[in-house]
């Protein structure tokens, strides 16, 4: 029997982390609020800086600790949504990344 147990296991509220750019995932929040109620903690990073069409240092971005039970990636540069993708491999959280070409082992990428 696998002895790791999910936060609804526990009698927890389950924590998700969501990262968007420029008010991305903003009707996807509102729904999480709305019918997870007292079962979710929710914990949003939002990106409103011009960027440039390449960042190859994200980590003025992207925290280097993530403490969540599950991360949904809403954001729209390639650069940010792929290291938050090796962030979250490296730190073994599920990563949800909805729409995107990620190349990344555990990164879950249900069609849009």
């Amino acid at each position: 029997m696998d002895s790791k147990k999910t936060a609804n296991q526990t009698g927890n509220p389950q924590k998700i982390l969501v990262f968007q750019q420029n008010g991305s995932a903003e009707s996807k929040i509102a729904g999480i609020r709305k019918y997870g109620e007292n079962r979710i903690v929710l914990e949003i990073i939002t990106i409103d800086d011009p960027l440039p069409p390449l960042v190859e240092d994200t980590s003025e971005y992207l925290p280097h600790k993530i403490r969540a039970d599950l991360v949904l990636d809403f954001l729209k540069h390639p650069d940010l949504s792929h290291d938050l993708a090796a962030l979250c491999r490296d730190l073994d959280i599920p990563l949800i990344a909805s729409g995107k070409k990620l190349e990344i082992k555990e990164v879950h990428r249900p069609p849009t």
